[in-house]
């Protein structure tokens, strides 16, 4: 009897299985378009005096890690001999950016900002 994939209704799935493990295994180049969002998962968590964003990044070592921040965005930059990454990350709330604070451990990048008030009061004359 001859097998006829189009009636499998789980062959796109072990295909995509198939796929993210060849890339995982390095057998496979990543595409153009895989950049830092779409391979590296970013956790925001904020509270009332401060946000926490948690990012994953596989295969880069501390030295070769490069993160800076405006106030509004924090953007993350790294390169190593597998991977690039460069992803700016629109904040939740508005920090101030020079109290930035990062771990770098076994690939979890961990970046605390002190939250910015963003108002001033007004003096009415």
């Amino acid at each position: 009897m001859h097998r006829d994939d189009r009636d499998d209704p789980f062959g796109d799935f072990f295909e995509e299985i198939e796929r993210m493990m060849n890339e995982m295994a390095g057998s496979q180049p990543p595409s153009d378009d895989a950049g830092f969002g779409s391979e590296t998962h970013v956790d925001a968590y904020v509270t009332d005096t401060t946000v926490r964003l948690v990012a994953d990044l596989p295969v880069v070592s501390k030295d070769q890690l490069s993160v800076q921040c405006d106030g509004d965005a924090l953007t993350i930059a790294a390169a190593s001999d597998r991977r690039e990454y460069d992803e700016t990350i629109q904040l939740p709330a508005t920090v101030d950016e020079r109290s930035g604070e990062a771990t770098f451990n076994n690939g979890v990048l961990e970046v605390t900002f002190d939250r910015d008030d963003d108002t001033s009061p007004i003096d009415v004359v």
